[in-house]
């Protein structure tokens, strides 16, 4: 079985890195799709292929939209996974590959992906995600990496994990892009356990500068400084009203400046499900 897709007329491309931010992908905090809408908002994009998403998408889970006018329906608006051409601030191509995470047919997408990409000049695919971990929003987001090669995960100072997790889409892109000898990776925002049920524009913020550190591109932040500031300063008057949950931070911090920042990933505690169940009680930040 082959993914369909439909390409388009584009501008020329000269080689192209492949972003990959797919809706439903682990994200803590929504910081990958965080990053993804700052992109597609920022940058001036192209279409260049369109998956069809009739062969992918289940739409009992994933409904069009009916637009209704004085109880006309005028239109429906259909998912779509996209493959998008823009520029970055300096004039650099890339691609990003939009939309929601297939339901079905994995397998098929990802050869299809990876195809696209070959056929467009693609030689470096990364992947954004995002993962609840047990450290405080007072210290710097600390990511780690997926590869496809060991020499590929070990060039950059990001944790390194050996675990057996459930994978997604963008995983299988990753391990066949490897596959067809592209350098392919993900990278993975830790995100405060506390903080990751709700929009954490930090996180976002340091996918985009890491993505900047591996690819060379030159990214826009939009207002994404700015909100973290903000969103730390919720954060903090939120722990402040409690003793406890301040000595809790605490620990959380030390914990945090005793854990080697690249290596193994390390492992977690009960101190952030604490914290976390507070603060949602507390109607969050």
């Amino acid at each position: 079985m082959t993914a369909t897709y439909q390409q388009f007329a584009h501008r020329p491309l000269d080689a192209p890195v492949l972003l990959v931010a797919l809706e439903g992908w682990i994200d803590a905090g929504m910081a990958a799709s965080g990053a993804a809408s700052i992109l597609l908002d920022e940058l001036d994009t192209e279409p260049v292929a369109s998956f069809d998403a009739d062969e992918l998408l289940d739409h009992r889970a994933r409904r069009p939209v009916l637009h209704l006018v004085a109880g006309v329906a005028e239109g429906l608006s259909w998912p779509s996974i996209e493959v998008l051409a823009a520029r970055d601030l300096d004039g650099r191509d890339l691609l990003l590959l939009a939309g929601p995470e297939p339901d079905h047919s994995w397998r098929a997408f990802g050869h299809a992906v990876v195809a696209l990409a070959e056929a467009l000049g693609v030689t470096t695919v990364v992947g954004l995600g995002a993962y609840p971990a047990t450290v405080p929003h007072t210290r710097p987001i600390r990511l780690s990496v997926t590869a496809g090669t060991e020499e590929l995960a070990a060039r950059w100072p990001f944790l390194r994990g050996t675990l057996d997790v459930p994978a997604g889409a963008q995983a299988v892109v990753e391990r066949f892009a490897a596959d067809r000898g592209l350098d392919s990776l993900t990278l993975w925002a830790q995100i405060p356990h506390y903080a990751s049920a709700w929009p954490y524009p930090g996180g976002s913020a340091s996918l985009l500068e890491n993505l900047e550190l591996v690819t060379g591109l030159r990214l826009p932040r939009g207002a994404l400084v700015t909100e973290a500031e903000e969103t730390a300063s919720r954060l903090d008057s939120t722990i402040a009203r409690n003793d406890e949950h301040t000595a809790m931070l605490h620990a959380l911090e030390a914990d945090a400046d005793e854990t080697p920042t690249e290596g193994e990933i390390p492992s977690g505690d009960e101190l952030a499900a604490e914290l976390e169940r507070f603060l949602r009680d507390q109607g969050g930040a």
